[in-house]
């Protein structure tokens, strides 16, 4: 079976549950992650702070944690977060973005994916560099195509047991066994900062609902997302309006909607 929840399902449970999801987040991504999460219907804090993280993430339904402005303080906050998560069992999300930039930054992702994410989400050339192949991305930019990347997803989720979400065009999900692409969005998403890192605390929304459940509510996150995506650009002129109208988008988008419009399919 490609799924045992359906996308719909899962938006419904986390609607009626208001999950709340940690988020260790970049200044960046703050603001609209915030947001994201808070149209979609789950509740958000963004709490990086060393000497809180480990106790916050006990109490919050998931923890996501993002790397685009790193530092070292919140480098130990990020590792006492996702230690307390996963002690807790506690789902937790790693966005390691542009982790290949610099030895810090490489030294980083290398520390935390060996903690134990339930999942890991990157753009292609972040997933390549992670299983260490040949990447071509430039600073936060990713220079090779998902497809690309498919190969390193597999080794990853084989590696670490961790679902691993390469996104893009055309999403890319696997557990190392099963393997799915999510169709749809739009080409105005790229435009609008940190949609990309708000997608990694959606995805810890998704998984909070259902921590027994990481593969469908990768998949359910995703799927939303791109739905969002495509009808908020059916009424966009720019990406100025389709920022707004995004998060209006996924306000209104429902379970019913959701089952119609997803484009998934088996990979």
């Amino acid at each position: 079976m490609l799924l045992q929840i359906p996308p719909g399902t899962l938006l419904n449970e986390l609607r009626e549950h208001v999950p709340l999801v940690h988020c260790i987040t970049n200044y960046v991504a703050m603001n609209i992650a915030a947001n994201v999460l808070l149209a979609v219907g789950a509740s958000p804090a963004m709490v990086h702070a060393e000497e809180e993280t480990a106790e916050f993430a006990k109490i919050a339904g998931a923890l996501t944690i993002n790397i685009g402005t790193l530092s070292s303080g919140w480098l130990r906050g990020m590792e006492a977060a996702a230690i307390a998560a996963r002690q807790s069992g506690k789902p937790w999300v790693l966005d390691p973005v542009a982790h290949y930039a610099t030895s810090f930054r490489r030294a980083a992702a290398d520390r935390l994916i060996e903690l134990g994410p339930t999942i890991v989400r990157g753009n292609a050339s972040e997933i390549i560099a992670l299983a260490g192949g040949a990447y071509r991305g430039k600073g936060v930019d990713s220079g090779d195509g998902v497809e690309h990347a498919e190969y390193s997803a597999r080794l990853l989720a084989d590696r670490h047991g961790a679902i691993v979400a390469v996104t893009g065009a055309v999403d890319f999900i696997t557990d190392g066994k099963r393997a799915v692409r999510v169709e749809g969005g739009s080409a105005l998403m790229p435009q609008v900062t940190a949609l990309g890192c708000s997608l990694t605390c959606l995805v810890g929304a998704f998984a909070a609902a259902r921590p027994d459940a990481p593969f469908d509510a990768t998949v359910a996150a995703l799927a939303t997302f791109a739905v969002a995506g495509e009808l908020a650009a059916s009424r966009s002129e720019g990406p100025g309006s389709f920022s707004w109208r995004f998060l209006d988008a996924l306000a209104t988008v429902d379970g019913p909607c959701l089952d119609h419009s997803a484009k998934v399919a088996v990979a």
